[in-house]
């Protein structure tokens, strides 16, 4: 039989912290009342039938209301957390010492070029680099993100594709937390961003094969549903936008990818028991997409 005996000691010394702040809160008095919501009655209708919702003020991140609610919710967590900081600040150092900051990923090979994600000491956000043909080439750094968040208090860089003639990349960025990625566009031998400014995205665009032309998937703004699937030509930029294909069935999302032999692009609907799938030449992106086979509930 085999027999291992790990290294408890860290487990145990949490959970006696632990049990020892949640005696001192139980007979900590409490000086202070949590914040209430106002309540507004707000009726839904549907299939006739009234749901009324005390709450549903609260929907609408952008009012003044609701921010200032929401700021006295943080100011009571605030006040009612203070005397947790240094446990919090303990608990930290003792999680982020058992990290390695300075990591880089396994390089992989892609069209001509070793792309790899590495992370420097002291800095929260990954850096993206790639070299051509082997590794002991120049380091090219595609995106440091630990400079593209400054000035943000989130910051999150997805979907980064790069262009099949290796000079250019689509990626998407969202600096809110609501994951309602802008698409951009970056020219990799001059660094330059392109006119291509594409809101409310899922952060993923394809490229075609003739590195003009991207497909992207747009998101419905209210449920944030992955609903519709667009073509842009880079170098005309939002007055080229056509609209290809609209998932209308609320049960189902859309998404857009490439083939692994970069031959074909796909326009993807699923739900959670079918799903529904359309193909175009990759080298042909103005021509129509053709349905494989029409979705069977």
């Amino acid at each position: 039989m085999d027999i291992r005996i790990y290294n408890i000691a860290p487990l145990i010394i949490l959970i006696l912290l632990f049990s020892c702040t949640e005696i001192r809160i139980m007979n900590q008095k409490q000086e202070f009342d949590p914040p209430k919501a106002e309540i507004k009655e707000h009726q839904h209708k549907i299939h006739n039938d009234i749901r009324i919702d005390e709450f549903y003020w609260l929907n609408n991140p952008d009012d003044p209301e609701v921010i200032d609610y929401l700021e006295r919710e943080n100011d009571y967590y605030k006040k009612s957390t203070s005397n947790l900081k240094s446990l919090e600040d303990q608990l930290f150092s003792e999680m982020r010492s058992r990290v390695k900051e300075d990591d880089s990923s396994a390089p992989y090979f892609y069209n001509g070029y070793w792309y790899i994600t590495r992370y420097e000491k002291n800095k929260q956000y990954p850096i993206y680099t790639r070299k051509k043909e082997n590794l002991f080439a120049t380091e090219e750094i595609l995106f440091d993100c630990n400079e593209l968040a400054k000035g943000y208090d989130y910051f999150k860089l997805v979907g980064i594709n790069i262009s099949p003639d290796n000079k250019k990349v689509v990626y998407g960025v969202d600096t809110l937390s609501r994951r309602k990625y802008t698409l951009m566009v970056k020219d990799l031998e001059s660094g330059e961003l392109l006119i291509t400014n594409i809101k409310n995205t899922t952060g993923y665009g394809v490229w075609a094969n003739d590195n003009e032309h991207i497909f992207y998937t747009k998101k419905n703004i209210k449920t944030l549903r992955a609903e519709s699937v667009f073509r842009q030509s880079i170098n005309l930029g939002k007055k080229s936008d056509k609209l290809i294909y609209t998932e209308k069935d609320s049960a189902f999302s859309v998404f857009v990818s490439k083939s692994k032999s970069d031959s074909y692009i796909f326009i993807g609907s699923f739900s959670t028991l079918t799903s529904e799938y359309r193909f175009l030449k990759a080298s042909e992106p103005l021509d129509d997409f053709k349905l494989v086979q029409k979705r069977i509930e």
